[in-house]
């Protein structure tokens, strides 16, 4: 290679070592970027009905802002009361389970003993774990100032972007050639129609995951069945994982009346995944957003093996937005115009190479 050659390389790993460095800073823009979006798809509605766009926006963040407050007045006080309770019940459970283990040892042949497990070493083995667990969830208390400056970081980008998102645009453009300018902001139209289709299939799913939440657990008479039903919903934007994580506080507070209880909430959320992948989602997201269930399972474990927490909430997005990148200008402009630049190509120096008269030239024309 030669010293310019060399250049460009060490150029290229340059940057990319640097956008590795902020990867997590460039996670919370793509964050902002979602939000303005959502919310300045939202603004435009309120336009369409005469609204001037100052109105509009204050009004589409106000409504933001009021469901993010709602969330925490609703959950937050309902899980601090249950979880006393559970600190004080589950080991209790666990004395009166041990108990009845010994019993059934008692009455069984002494050949099947063996296949009865023991609670002390299954919470010796546990335990490894468990510390674990307690190490995270204090490390996520301690580190909450850390993800309350990100918060704030990513509502003000949001704002920001919400002010004039015209101007940010035309920057993003500029960064690419003039000559693919044009196609570029076709792109990015293509990606705003896609976010605000994956929103609003994820709202609606949501809204209709937390609404069967809570109505199913009313009926089982399940201690905090409004906060377990608004948290399942909201969990239901993690695909695959949020269902399992949803689960797990709704039993354990279930298993504060009854065992029997706790079984048949895992029954109800169960058939509730199965509601909402079977039918819900075909229907609703068939229309906003395509994606195989591979492939998102592929991204999420991706984004949350290298950008933690934050990259499992946004993998979906991400993706979106990666399949019409790797769509339209790797696939579009430049695999399905492989074979058709290399024929140009190969005709230019066919001609190039040939001694130009007009004889020639009409016979390579006619070719």
């Amino acid at each position: 290679m030669n010293l310019g050659q060399w250049i460009g390389l060490i150029a290229l790993v340059l940057s990319l070592y640097i956008l590795w460095q902020i990867r997590e800073v460039l996670l919370l823009m793509f964050g902002a970027v979602v939000l303005a979006t959502t919310l300045n798809r939202l603004a435009r509605r309120f336009q369409r009905s005469g609204m001037k766009r100052g109105i509009a926006v204050l009004l589409s963040v106000t409504i933001f802002l009021g469901l993010i407050v709602l969330f925490f007045f609703v959950v937050v006080p309902p899980f601090a009361v249950e979880f006393q309770a559970l600190t004080k019940q589950v080991p209790q459970g666990l004395a009166r389970f041990n108990t009845w283990l010994n019993y059934l040892k008692d009455r069984i042949p002494a050949q099947l003993t063996a296949y009865v497990p023991d609670l002390n070493s299954l919470i010796q083995q546990a335990q490894p774990f468990i510390n674990r667990v307690l190490g995270n969830s204090l490390a996520l208390v301690s580190g909450s100032l850390e993800v309350l400056l990100k918060t704030l970081l990513v509502l003000v980008l949001t704002g920001m972007f919400l002010a004039d998102p015209t101007a940010y645009r035309k920057v993003f453009v500029r960064l690419f050639p003039s000559f693919y300018r044009r196609r570029v902001d076709g792109i990015l139209d293509k990606c705003e129609v896609s976010l605000e289709g994956w929103v609003t299939g994820a709202f609606i799913a949501m809204s209709v995951v937390g609404l069967m939440s809570v109505i199913g657990l009313s009926i089982l008479r399940v201690r905090s069945a409004l906060a377990l039903g608004v948290l399942a919903g909201f969990l239901n934007l993690i695909p695959n994982l949020g269902p399992t994580m949803s689960v797990v506080p709704a039993m354990a507070i279930a298993l504060l009346d009854a065992p029997w209880k706790s079984v048949a909430v895992f029954i109800l959320y169960f058939i509730i995944q199965q509601v909402e992948s079977n039918f819900l989602t075909p229907i609703v997201m068939a229309h906003q957003v395509s994606l195989l269930p591979a492939v998102t399972l592929i991204a999420q474990l991706f984004f949350v093996t290298f950008f933690g927490f934050l990259g499992l909430f946004l993998a979906l997005p991400l993706t979106v937005v990666a399949k019409i990148w790797v769509q339209e200008v790797l696939i579009k402009d430049v695999l399905d115009q492989w074979g058709d630049k290399s024929h140009r190509e190969t005709e230019f120096v066919l001609v190039s190479d040939e001694p130009q008269t007009e004889k020639s030239a009409e016979n390579v024309a006619n070719d």
